[in-house]
């Protein structure tokens, strides 16, 4: 496969004014290519304005922030390992919480569909929160396990947890579980991103892999489902393997990034099962990606994740604003 190495350029540069440790969660405002959401284990959720490349608000956790979102352009929702969630009002730069998990928090995602707030934590739960009043609508088990990722667009809602286990809910209507999957990949789940089409959803592994899943159980349907390779550095006779941190959706071309711990973003076209392009080498590995909600910029957050691959001295952790182009992200 021929890759399309991209070089830094103009069309891409670093965020000012950033986190003092490891960034969590990278996160565009619904509408807008201005505003970014960035969390941090330095207890700190920050926004940007990107365009002007200024920090324009910050708030703080007790302990470490593992994932935000944004509710509309003036609401935020975060939450991490203090196991407490909650909302910040940009306009009014003020605070709410919201309720707690009996573990950390680990995703946070805005379910517009029902115009709520849904937390996934270590304690094995999901909770639905009503947005407008500080309330927890729902409890619901993800088979005692973790939860390590989840996605939702429109009404599919899609929850990883420790065990290799996949929840398919639907918002609407919470009462039970649609569907439960085992991960296809051998090796624990890292992140699980929905099909801007709702059709399905893409998941990757600790172990360099990426499965491209269906939810149709449709037996022609299931034919089309497969797993690749990827995020893995030949060195000398070896083959290093990376876990795939990160997966974001271009929303206009349905082309998905990933990201991984060898510091590459690779841009895919899942349904043909082909690689766009590939960027250059970031600083160190790449833990999280948000795509703007027109496709037009990628925000990447670049910090050493995992000890075991320790460097010293520690790299810098950084966000990246790229402007994307259709060569880079449309299907060929």
């Amino acid at each position: 496969m021929t890759v399309t190495r991209v070089a830094e350029s103009r069309t891409e540069f670093k965020l000012k004014s950033l986190p003092e440790d490891a960034i969590s969660s990278v996160k565009f405002a619904p509408k807008s290519n201005q505003f970014l959401l960035v969390s941090s284990w330095d207890c700190s959720v920050r926004l940007y304005d990107v365009s002007a490349n200024v920090e324009r608000h910050k708030y703080s956790h007790e302990l470490p922030v593992l994932d935000v979102c944004f509710r509309d352009a003036v609401h935020s929702y975060s939450g991490g390992l203090d196991q407490t969630l909650k909302m910040y009002d940009l306009n009014a730069s003020s605070e709410t919480v919201l309720g707690e998990h009996k573990g950390a928090i680990r995703c946070v995602e805005f379910a517009s569909e029902v115009n709520a707030v849904l937390t996934g934590s270590w304690d094995g739960t999901v909770k639905m929160w009503d947005s407008r009043v500080p309330n927890c609508v729902g409890t619901y088990n993800q088979g005692n396990e973790r939860v390590y990722t989840m996605s939702i667009v429109g009404e599919k809602f899609v929850v990883g947890t420790s065990g290799r286990k996949i929840f398919v809910w639907d918002v609407r209507n919470m009462g039970h579980v649609n569907q439960r999957r085992e991960s296809s990949l051998k090796y624990q789940t890292r992140c699980i991103r929905v099909f801007p089409n709702k059709q399905g959803y893409v998941l990757s592994s600790i172990e360099g892999r990426v499965a491209v899943e269906y939810l149709d159980s449709n037996p022609e349907v299931q034919k089309k489902k497969y797993a690749f390779k990827c995020h893995r550095i030949k060195d000398g006779g070896l083959e290093k393997i990376y876990p795939v941190n990160a997966i974001s959706f271009h929303s206009v071309y349905n082309t998905f990034a990933t990201g991984g711990s060898d510091g590459y973003v690779n841009i895919w076209d899942g349904f043909n099962k082909k690689r766009l392009c590939q960027f250059h080498r970031y600083n160190t590995a790449v833990s999280s990606l948000s795509f703007s909600h027109d496709g037009s910029a990628l925000a990447i957050a670049c910090s050493q994740l995992d000890e075991s691959q320790a460097e010293e001295p520690k790299p810098e952790d950084i966000v990246y604003i790229r402007y994307v182009t259709d060569q880079e992200t449309k299907p060929k």
